[in-house]
C-alpha cells in the first residue's frame, strides 16, 4: 500500500503543480515561494515549533496556540506552514513577527526531508486534519513529537481512511498526542490505528479565540461609515453558487426593508472580480469596498463587496445578522463562533461538516437558524431585522456557547508542554 501511495504522489505532483503554476496566470500569489512547495526554503532557526495550519480557516483556529506559546515560550521560534495563498496571506497579516510563515511541501519524500532539514522542528503541530504518510513517516524517522491538534473525522472520511488499511495505521502511529474535538472523532481515530494511550478529547480551541480589545471602536467605525441606521447584514465567506442566492435573497429584504445594506464577502481573493461581475449583472447599486474606502457610500447603494483581507470580523461586528458561507452549497460550512462570540445572531446552510459540532451546538442554543435557500435566507433576514428581541436572544446564546466551551487550548497545552521539555 506504501509504494501504491509513493507511485500516486509521484505522478499528482507534476499535475498538482502545473494546476497551481496556471492558477498563477491569474493569480500570481499561486506563483510565489513556489520552491517551497518541493521542500527549498532559507534555513530556519533550529529546535522550533511547526505548526500547519492549511488555508483561512485554520489560520484562524490556530491563532490562539500562537500566541499562548509566544507568551509561554517568547523566545521560542515559530513556523506556520499553509497550502494556500488565502491562508499564507491572512497568516502573516494576523501573526506579523510572531511566526514564519511558508508553503507545506508536497508529500514527497525528498520534498519532506528538505523542508525538515531546513526548519529542524523541536515540535511539530497538526491543526485538525491533515494526514500526511511521507511527512508523519520521516517526523516519526527523526524523533520530532508529532501532534494533532483539535483534531474531527468525519465517519465518511474515516471509511475511505479505512480503505487504505496500514497504510494511514503506519501514520497515526507517529501521533505523539492526537487531541480530538469529540469523544466520536477520538473512537474513529482509534479504529484507524492510532494510539489509545496518546488520544485525548480536549474539545476545539476554536471556541478559546479572543476578540480584538477595540471590535466596539472598528465596529462602530463600520457603522458610521457604511450603514448608519440602516439595517445591515453580512454573508461572509461565500463560494460559488451562494452569491447569487444572497443577492436573490437581498431583493427580497430590500421590499421589506427598502434601507437595508448588504455586505458581501466571498471567501477566496481571486473570485473578488467575478463577484463584482455579478453584482453589476443583478443591477443592484453596489460599490467595492476597495473603491468606497472609508468613505460615505453613494445614494441609493444597498449593497458593498467586500474585497479585503482581514476586515471581516469588523463587518461582522456591525451587523444585525451573519449569514456565514460554504454552507448552501456542498463545501462544509465556515467559522460561525465569530459572529456568534460577537453577539450576532447568525444564519447557516445545510453544509456544516467541517465544524458539525460547533454548529449543532449554536442551533441546539438557539443562537444559529438553518436556511436551504434563497427564499428561508430572506425570510429570516427579513424577521430578524425587524425584531430587535429575538436578535438580543439569539446573540446572547451565541457568546453563552463561546464562553460555556472556552478551555481547550489549556487542556492542549498541558499535553504539548512535556514534549517541548523533552525536546
Amino acid at each position: 500500500m506504501r509504494l501504491l501511495y509513493l507511485l500516486a504522489v509521484w505522478l499528482a505532483a507534476p499535475l498538482i503543480s502545473l494546476l497551481f503554476l496556471w492558477r498563477g496566470l491569474r493569480d500570481r500569489a499561486w506563483r510565489g515561494n513556489f520552491g517551497e512547495r518541493f521542500g527549498f526554503g532559507a534555513p530556519l532557526p533550529a529546535g522550533g515549533v511547526w505548526l500547519h495550519a492549511v488555508s483561512v480557516g485554520e489560520v484562524q483556529a490556530c491563532a490562539p496556540l500562537v500566541t499562548a506559546l509566544r507568551q509561554r515560550h517568547p523566545d521560542l521560534p515559530l513556523l506556520v506552514t499553509v497550502v494556500t495563498p488565502t491562508g499564507a496571506a491572512r497568516a502573516r497579516g494576523l501573526f506579523g513577527t510572531q511566526a514564519q510563515v511558508r508553503y507545506l511541501p508536497f508529500d514527497l519524500p525528498g520534498a519532506v526531508r528538505r523542508f525538515l532539514r531546513r526548519v529542524q522542528p523541536r515540535l511539530a503541530v497538526i491543526i485538525e486534519t491533515e494526514l500526511w504518510p511521507n511527512l508523519y513517516r520521516e517526523c516519526g524517522r527523526q524523533r520530532i513529537p508529532l501532534v494533532m491538534a483539535s483534531a474531527r473525522i468525519s465517519p465518511r472520511s474515516a471509511q475511505r481512511y479505512a480503505r487504505l488499511g496500514s497504510l494511514f495505521r503506519d501514520t497515526l502511529a507517529q501521533v505523539s498526542v492526537l487531541a480530538t474535538q469529540g469523544e466520536a472523532d477520538a473512537q474513529r481515530f482509534r479504529e484507524l490505528g492510532a494510539r489509545p494511550d496518546g488520544t485525548h478529547v480536549t474539545g476545539s480551541f476554536k471556541f478559546d479565540f479572543q476578540l480584538p480589545a477595540d471590535i466596539g471602536i472598528r465596529a462602530a467605525q463600520v457603522r458610521n461609515h457604511y450603514s448608519g441606521t440602516r439595517g445591515l447584514w453580512v454573508a461572509g465567506s461565500t463560494h460559488a453558487g451562494e452569491e447569487r442566492a444572497v443577492l436573490e435573497a437581498h431583493r427580497t429584504v430590500l421590499r421589506q426593508h427598502p434601507q437595508a445594506l448588504l455586505v458581501l464577502a466571498p471567501r477566496h481573493p481571486p473570485r473578488f472580480a467575478e463577484v463584482a461581475q455579478l453584482l453589476q449583472q443583478s443591477g443592484l447599486p453596489f460599490e467595492r469596498r476597495t473603491m468606497a474606502g472609508g468613505g460615505l457610500l453613494p445614494r441609493g447603494c444597498v449593497a458593498l463587496l467586500l474585497d479585503t483581507l482581514g476586515e471581516l470580523l469588523d463587518f461582522y461586528a456591525a451587523a444585525q445578522v451573519a449569514f456565514v458561507g460554504g454552507s448552501l452549497v456542498p463545501i462544509g460550512g465556515h467559522n460561525l463562533l465569530e459572529p456568534a462570540a460577537l453577539g450576532v445572531p447568525v444564519l447557516t446552510g445545510p453544509s456544516n461538516s467541517n465544524g458539525a459540532a460547533v454548529a449543532r451546538l449554536l442551533i441546539d442554543s438557539g443562537a444559529a437558524r438553518i436556511v436551504n435557500d434563497a427564499s428561508e435566507l430572506a425570510g429570516q433576514v427579513c424577521g430578524l431585522l425587524a425584531d430587535a428581541a429575538a436578535r438580543e436572544r439569539m446573540g446572547a446564546a451565541g457568546r453563552a456557547v463561546v464562553e460555556a466551551n472556552r478551555g481547550a487550548l489549556q487542556h492542549l497545552l498541558q499535553l504539548i508542554e512535556p514534549l517541548l521539555r523533552d525536546g
